[in-house]
């Protein structure tokens, strides 16, 4: 990938997941050259501009000596490496690190060019630090784990490295990298910024969009084994409330289901309605999809966007607010509301399936000697705690704020605790999703001889495992299927996918 003029998902995904190699263009050197220059020349004036030559936060009045500058931005990483907690998994530190590169080289920042070269150098020589994921407040930058990320850049800290933790000067002097030595406005251009965010959040949506997709399978799956209608599907019906992903779910439902035998069998029936689960899936799945659209545009923007602070002008340097996070906390927890009614919608069909009361199935979809055997009644249990886990997780991060600095920084967004949140139900919402498409599959061959239609019956075919008559141990089964579904109801195709 050659950093331009701008990024998107896809790049990170490719970057921090297929280990793309990153270079600069000429054109974005440039452009940190400039940068750099303006910097040096605002050193040889004795006006005080954050950052450059005051100190951090509450302390930025304080005038730092000109001998101190560089030192200044060496104690910043070091004091702000103060991250607690489980560590972030490699791709998002990967994600972390390119977005930082990208706005370090939209040339606002005033760092020199080795400083992003560096970056660059250790996504490419696979150095992933080892960031914390606890500690940021969303606002000044994800100051903790961005500190954590600089901290290794300048030969400090821990890193991963050959799926071993090391000390980061080891893996530096392994790769025949040396570490970068900060001088003014570096460390503190490292450290300013939602790239945690960010990071965490473009991730989750890219594979939110992928997870949705598998999502309409599994309900359409769901939907024919329960001899749901399709009238409630019919386009008439949509055009008359034109919300585009409410639409758009309409015509997936009846694609998926069209030519099915089990949906001809009681085309005449005498049931007037289905549940809310099956019959206004259009309208919640395609508000869920909705809300991935909007998160994805405002995510889009942020990655695209300089957080730095101070910005560097030709005129200047200007101290503002763009390393806040409340652009992207606030999505953040819509995207976890989101997936959490995705989960919540898909609960509902998978006790429909198990329940004799209402299925039309056998009880618990068991097979072998009745009473003998259990069959899926414990996979809606499981089911149940993960979307009342998602429940809990759902509650806004965003609308927290607690004082950090001495009062200075008097409100914060709170957004790295709501992009690791959406990070939680998303995966919760998967194995939501999993069952469904383990129950649904399953549900669809008690109709035989009937069939459902050609496009879901492939999907059946791969998501039933070898039959067993009576209770058997479903978690390997459930894995299988689990990671199915989070590719987007696609077969692995190397170890290279992710």
């Amino acid at each position: 990938m050659i950093i331009k003029d701008s990024i998107d998902i896809s790049d990170v995904v490719r970057v921090a997941r297929e280990y793309e190699k990153v270079e600069l263009s000429e054109e974005a050197k440039e452009r940190i050259r400039e940068s750099r220059k303006k910097v040096e020349r605002f050193l040889e004036s004795d006006n005080p501009m954050y950052g450059i030559n005051t100190g951090f936060g509450a302390l930025a009045n304080v005038k730092i000596d000109k001998d101190d500058i560089n030192q200044l931005q060496i104690n910043l990483v070091r004091s702000h490496s103060a991250g607690v907690g489980p560590v972030f998994r490699e791709d998002e530190v990967r994600a972390m690190m390119l977005l930082r590169v990208f706005s370090l080289a939209r040339g606002y920042s005033g760092v020199r060019e080795e400083v992003v070269e560096g970056l660059i150098n250790l996504l490419n020589h696979r150095i992933t630090p080892f960031v914390p994921s606890q500690g940021s407040v969303g606002a000044s930058g994800d100051l903790a784990p961005l500190a954590h990320i600089a901290l290794v850049l300048m030969g400090e800290g821990y890193a991963f490295y050959k799926g071993e933790k090391v000390k980061a000067l080891q893996a530096l002097k392994a790769e025949g990298l040396k570490p970068v030595k900060y001088e003014a406005k570096e460390g503190l251009a490292l450290t300013n910024g939602a790239q945690a965010i960010t990071a965490v959040l473009a991730l989750t949506v890219h594979d939110s969009r992928v997870l949705f997709e598998s999502a309409l399978v599994s309900a359409a799956m769901a939907i024919d084994a329960l001899k749901g209608s399709t009238t409630p599907f019919d386009a008439r019906i949509h055009e008359l409330r034109p919300h585009s992903g409410q639409i758009y779910v309409a015509q997936k439902l009846r694609d998926y289901l069209k030519g099915s035998e089990i949906r001809a069998s009681h085309l005449h029936c005498s049931k007037v309605q289905d549940a809310y689960s099956l019959r206004a899936a259009p309208q919640v799945l395609g508000a869920v999809k909705d809300t991935i659209d909007y998160v994805e545009k405002v995510t889009l923007t942020e990655m695209n966007s300089v957080t730095d602070n101070p910005l560097i002008f030709d005129d200047g340097a200007l101290s503002g607010g763009n390393f806040h996070g409340e652009p992207v906390a606030l999505v953040a927890d819509f995207l976890g509301i989101a997936l959490s009614e995705l989960a919540n919608i898909t609960e509902r069909r998978i006790d429909r399936l198990v329940n004799p009361l209402v299925s039309g199935l056998p009880s618990f979809l068991a097979t072998g000697k009745s009473g003998l055997n259990s069959g899926m009644m414990i996979w809606q249990y499981t089911a149940a705690s993960l979307v009342s886990e998602n429940k809990v997780l759902a509650h806004p991060a965003s609308v927290d704020s607690i004082p950090t600095s001495a009062y200075q920084e008097d409100h914060v967004s709170m957004g790295t605790i709501a992009a690791r949140k959406a990070r939680m139900i998303f995966e919760n919402t998967a194995k939501v999703i999993a069952i469904e498409s383990m129950l649904a599959s399953r549900a669809v061959n008690f109709h035989k001889p009937l069939k459902t239609s050609e496009f879901l019956q492939k999907y059946v075919n791969i998501l039933n495992g070898e039959e067993v008559e009576g209770d058997a141990y479903m978690g390997e089964e459930f894995e299988r299927i689990l990671d199915f579904v989070k590719r987007g109801m696609k077969e692995k195709r190397g170890s290279n996918e992710h």
